[in-house]
């Protein structure tokens, strides 16, 4: 019996014996939508503060904290007004998506892009192809929530 207990672990370790999930496993992913042109108009924000949550994570408040996840490699999105999220995979012909310094200038800027929408399970990506309009920092938060991350 133990034998057979530690072939059973040993193989769940390594990966060689099934695992029950509970749930039917239903064979590959359905195919994606295809890609739509899009114009979508909102602020550019790091993901990691403004999905956790952990703190402000929006406007001038948050710039400087911004600067530094997306320098990190935190994914950057537009946070539209009504608080959707498009990831950013690509803007224009920088290669870079994650680490990028062209986004990292863009944090907290208020902007209109067009591109590709693409979404999968719930999840909305943008390849951008064009920066339409830039009118920069306009949501000042710094005075109400001090400057993150480290407060007043």
């Amino acid at each position: 019996m133990q034998h057979l207990l530690a072939t059973l672990s040993l193989g769940l370790l390594i990966g060689l014996a099934p695992v029950s999930t509970g749930q039917a496993q239903s064979g590959p992913a359905p195919a994606a939508p295809p890609p739509q042109m899009v114009k979508v108009s909102g602020e550019i924000v790091d993901t990691w503060c403004n999905v956790s949550g952990l703190m402000f994570g929006l406007g001038t408040a948050h710039y400087q904290c911004a600067v530094w996840c997306t320098l990190g490699g935190i994914p950057v999105a537009i946070r539209d007004k009504d608080g959707n999220l498009f990831l950013i995979l690509k803007i224009e012909n920088d290669d870079l998506a994650v680490n990028s310094p062209r986004l990292a200038r863009f944090q907290a800027h208020e902007v209109t892009v067009e591109g590709e929408l693409l979404e999968r399970d719930g999840v909305k990506y943008l390849l951008v192809t064009q920066v339409a309009d830039d009118k920069g920092v306009i949501n000042m938060t710094h005075a109400e929530h001090g400057i993150q991350p480290f407060g007043q």
